[in-house]
């Protein structure tokens, strides 16, 4: 039944996604009902995991109630090579995925590849290659039932996309790790121009689809806002964090602030970057975050959720949208068969 529904909607894509004729992922967002998604993030770290991405895959293929993928970026440890044979072998991979899947690129596959055991490369030149590899069709996901999404590639951010789903707003970010590539490559004492350059543009498209996506679901009067990225920008497992290791990260986190303050209703977070799972809600009021960022405006209704990855990553997040419940968004872990 679930694949004669697929076939069904592919075959009237047009229709579908301009009149919500079809209820599967390609419709237009009728904001009813109950909508359940899979988050994964930091995989596949190493040998082990690579050879078992294709299990954990059909695992989630598997799952009726699955419509829609979202992997948090990091598609590789942080000693390995970047090369583009390893970024076609997991495109492969993601082309496996029944569902329409959003990626968020991480830092490992670019930002970190100017480490000398990653292979030394311009990681500007590995963004761009991440970008033709995962991005050939901008506004449109990945998977093999694709479907539109909205898109920044016109302002050069193909990875940049939003998306409605059952009465919530979407956003995937390109925020990653290491200060938002603002941490010095290999043989620096400070960013390049280049790289300052890179983070400044990236950083504006970023906080602009932040705004917008807000707009939106103002404008259709969502129930909730759920925001997807790699970088963890509020690590608990740093003891004493450094404000010049988070710095580039501070006018995200306002803008975020700032509109989950004057929204309505719940907020969520999803990251990964840190590799254990976390629940928590990083600007209530007395968070140590809101002088940390200098934050005005506490967000008592942001929930945050880290996924688990790196050698954490056993298990994969199924998310559900409760239209109808206060609190929308529920989630369990799903553990990996073997």
């Amino acid at each position: 039944m679930r694949l004669w529904h697929r076939a069904a909607c592919t075959a009237v894509a047009l229709s579908a996604v301009s009149l919500g004729l079809c209820a599967g992922p390609a419709a237009a967002d009728s904001g009813e009902g109950r909508y359940t998604f899979a988050v994964i993030g930091d995989i596949p770290y190493g040998s082990a995991e690579i050879a078992d991405f294709p299990k954990v895959i059909d695992q989630i293929n598997a799952d009726p109630d699955v419509r829609f993928v979202d992997h948090l970026g990091d598609i590789k440890d942080g000693s390995s090579v970047c090369d583009d044979a390893y970024f076609k072998m997991i495109k492969s991979d993601f082309d496996r995925f029944e569902d329409p899947l959003v990626y968020t690129v991480g830092d490992n596959e670019w930002t970190d590849c100017h480490r000398p055991n990653n292979g030394g490369y311009n990681p500007l030149e590995r963004l761009a290659t991440i970008r033709k590899v995962f991005f050939p069709h901008p506004g449109r996901t990945l998977g093999e039932n694709s479907v539109p999404v909205t898109s920044q590639a016109a302002q050069g951010y193909p990875e940049n996309v939003g998306y409605r789903r059952a009465g919530v707003s979407f956003a995937a970010l390109h925020i990653v790790g290491s200060n938002n590539d603002m941490a010095p490559w290999t043989g620096n004492t400070a960013p390049t121009p280049e790289q300052t350059a890179e983070a400044k543009g990236r950083t504006a498209a970023v906080v602009r689809l932040i705004h917008e996506t807000f707009d939106a679901a103002r404008r259709h009067h969502d129930k909730a806002v759920t925001l997807l990225t790699q970088a963890d920008m509020f690590d608990p497992t740093v003891k004493d964090p450094a404000f010049a290791d988070y710095s580039a990260f501070q006018p995200i986190v306002k803008a975020i602030a700032d509109e989950s303050a004057a929204f309505r209703g719940p907020v969520y977070l999803l990251n990964g970057d840190s590799h254990v799972y976390n629940s928590d809600k990083p600007l209530d009021g007395g968070s140590k975050w809101l002088s940390f960022y200098g934050v005005g405006n506490p967000a008592p209704n942001l929930s945050r959720v880290t996924v688990d990855g790196s050698s954490n990553a056993d298990n994969w997040l199924k998310v559900t949208v409760k239209p109808g419940s206060k609190q929308v968004l529920s989630w369990t872990r799903v553990p990996f068969t073997s």
